[in-house]
């Protein structure tokens, strides 16, 4: 199994406030998409709720402390390592957030790949990355786009790989 992290990153590395993204970029949503469809998402409560159902074809594990915690649709776990136990038999597993969960992912070394999507804006939240730290992840892609019509701030797609 591999994990694999997946966000949207303001410059201060804010990834959201008051449980809602603070920006709307249809290009990094179309990309979300076609990366993780067909996969598995584990995702802290928070960001299910801020995203408010599961999402259609993919499997879906929430991590929560609240033991009668239920949604439609998806599986649910106590913590990462639960989580992990549960999707252990699939091959690329999506962590989808928040903060605390990108945290405790980042130093496994189930965690393979990070795809960030860069907003070169600041926002105001409460939510946020952890650093990424070049001596254990390597940028190994980088995509550049300027605003546009649909896409008001200018951002880029950024693949990272864990150093051996």
């Amino acid at each position: 199994m591999k994990l694999i992290l997946i966000a949207a990153v303001a410059n201060n590395n804010v990834i959201g406030g008051d449980n809602k993204l603070l920006w709307h970029l249809p290009a990094d949503l179309k990309r979300f998409k076609k990366l993780t469809m067909g996969h598995t998402l584990i995702m802290g409560r928070k960001t299910f709720e801020s995203i408010g159902k599961a999402l259609p074809g993919r499997r879906t594990v929430i991590i929560t402390r609240q033991s009668d915690y239920k949604a439609k649709g998806c599986e649910i776990a106590s913590d990462i390592k639960e989580a992990i136990c549960k999707v252990r038999e699939d091959s690329d597993v999506f962590v989808a957030g928040g903060g605390e969960i990108y945290r405790q992912v980042m130093g496994l070394h189930y965690a393979r790949r990070i795809f960030l999507t860069r907003v070169y804006a600041n926002f105001e939240g409460d939510s946020f990355f952890p650093n990424i730290d070049p001596e254990k992840w390597e940028l190994v892609e980088r995509e550049e786009f300027q605003p546009d019509e649909k896409n008001p701030y200018p951002f880029a797609f950024l693949t990272y790989k864990r150093r051996k």
